[in-house]
């Protein structure tokens, strides 16, 4: 999708489609509706004047009523686009109606579209004060654009009756009076962000005949080509030599080989600061190993590597963004596979040495289908001798952060509250939604073994604390942000601003927590 800012008066724009968002500014809850579009635009006011009067839209949330040849517009269809009650919209709400306007005109065969950037209405007077939304104007802009990129794709891809439906053209109308220079820094870092995210999903969506561990290191070679990052990929030699244990016991079953995916961004004059370690669960198909899984939904186990992925795409936004903070990327990939050269339930596996004169630590295997943090636990310890001081990883570590959150939220675990902290001021510009669960030592004793340093799974009840908990073991004292993200990772339906499929979660709030680290 191409993009482009436009300053033209709104009633000048040609453009098969133009969209106007709009708000609910009614102050009492059981009040009738009081619309207002969020442009300081007359003739585009005048032209939805009779269909704001009729009482048929009411601004709600991702609501879109279209109007064909609206009076005084060159545009040949207006789409009004409601992002909810005025008091509580923000940049968030405009991501998601940019993204329900996208996917309203994909299937109507609109292949150009332009949305007018949300200014705040003119008050009236004082009683109106309180209803404005007063959004910041480039993460305005920012979010548009990210909404409108992730709206465009479709999973698809293997379909032999594929048609194109990709809006091509986006043009953010800004108008009269809008900042200029905070729209061209939000249209510059919404597509950045929001291809950063699609890249992602094109990833996850891959089946895993087709992105093996080998084919994920290629991809991830390719993009640090193209955009400037250092790559390594090493497989099963290399973790032989670091005597990853605890990764290997994970690809041993499987004839596909691993993949260690490591890239690294360092900015230009950056020799001191802080290291940051992005360390991701990339199983590129999970069977669940001996312990195998039921049929049913097996083939969603494809999205295993969507913490790997979230990485990856991480990177390349890094790259273009270029924030002032060394960043290392590590991306554990395997497949876990039943064989007989597979690791059996009882087995005993050494995870990868802290240190010279510091054994592995000891792993009895309960469950082979807990296997992420088996490959996470030697990724996090690679990432710390690499000279990461604070680590943050993803996956789709546990059906039992779903059981705890739904499909809503996704859980954050850290042991470290100012490292957490930046996380959560991360998720202020990304949008994505994660809440905190503890990894408090009284459930250290869930994972004790009595014939290794632990277990790789601690039981029936909180199944997704006793899985961080055990990533905990291997961080020690570097301070650590864990994203467990099963549950919102792959969405099984449709929403009016995005499709069912791979969601591409977490990227843009690691992206944001790097930033946090900038100088």
């Amino acid at each position: 999708m191409n993009t482009n800012l436009s300053e033209s008066p709104i009633d000048s724009v040609e453009t098969e489609l133009l969209t106007v968002f709009a708000v609910d500014a009614a102050n009492e809850k059981d009040a009738k509706p009081e619309i207002r579009l969020m442009t300081q635009d007359d003739g585009l006011r005048r032209a939805a004047q009779a269909v704001l009067a009729g009482g048929e839209f009411r601004a709600e949330a991702n609501e879109a009523l279209l109007l064909h040849a609206p009076v005084g517009l060159k545009a040949k269809r207006l789409l009004l686009t409601g992002l909810g009650k005025a008091a509580k919209a923000t940049v968030h709400d405009v991501r998601k109606a940019a993204g329900t306007a996208v996917r309203f005109a994909k299937p109507r065969a609109i292949r150009e579209i332009a949305i007018v950037a949300p200014a705040t209405y003119p008050v009236a007077n004082d009683s109106d004060k309180g209803g404005a939304p007063r959004l910041d104007p480039k993460l305005a802009v920012r979010a548009l654009v990210e909404g409108a990129l992730v709206a465009d794709f479709d999973p698809d891809t293997y379909r032999s009756d594929r048609k194109d439906r990709s809006v091509q053209s986006l043009q953010v109308v800004t108008g009269a009076g809008f900042d200029r220079a905070a729209a061209e820094a939000g249209l510059r870092e919404g597509a950045i962000v929001g291809e950063a995210q699609n890249f992602t999903r094109s990833l996850v969506n891959e089946p895993g005949n087709r992105l093996t561990p080998t084919a994920l290191g290629q991809r991830a070679a390719e993009m640090c080509r193209e955009f400037g990052l250092s790559c390594e990929v090493h497989s099963t030699e290399k973790l032989r030599e670091l005597k990853m244990g605890a990764f290997w016991s994970v690809a041993q079953g499987s004839d596909e080989p691993p993949a260690l995916i490591v890239m690294r961004y360092e900015p230009q004059g950056v020799t001191s600061g802080p290291v940051l370690g992005l360390v991701g669960k990339g199983i590129t198909f999970d069977t669940g190993g001996i312990s195998i899984k039921p049929a049913d939904n097996m083939e969603k186990m494809k999205y295993d590597m969507a913490g790997g992925a979230a990485m990856i795409g991480a990177m390349r936004a890094i790259a273009l963004l270029q924030p002032k903070v060394r960043v290392i990327g590590i991306v554990c990939s395997a497949e876990n596979m039943p064989s007989g050269k597979a690791q059996k339930p009882g087995d005993v596996q050494v995870a990868m040495p802290a240190g010279p004169d510091r054994p592995g630590k000891s792993i009895e295997i309960i469950n082979t289908d807990a296997e992420g943090r088996l490959v996470l636990a030697d990724g996090l310890t690679y990432a710390k001798q690499l000279g990461a001081t604070h680590l943050i990883d993803a996956a789709t570590l546990t059906g039992a952060i779903s059981v705890a959150l739904g499909v809503i939220n996704a859980g954050v675990f850290s042991n470290d509250d100012a490292t957490c902290a930046e996380f959560a001021e991360a998720l202020k510009i990304s949008g994505e939604r994660f809440w905190r669960l503890p990894v408090d030592d009284d459930y250290r004793e869930l994972i004790r073994s009595q014939i290794a340093d632990m277990k790789n799974t601690g039981g029936r009840y909180g199944g997704a604390i006793t899985a961080a908990m055990f990533l905990k073991e291997f961080v020690e004292e570097t301070p650590w942000v864990h994203l467990d993200i099963a549950g919102v990772a792959w969405q099984d339906e449709a929403k009016p601003w995005v499709a069912a499929g791979p969601s591409g979660v977490a990227m843009r709030s690691i992206l944001e927590w790097v930033r946090r680290y900038e100088g």
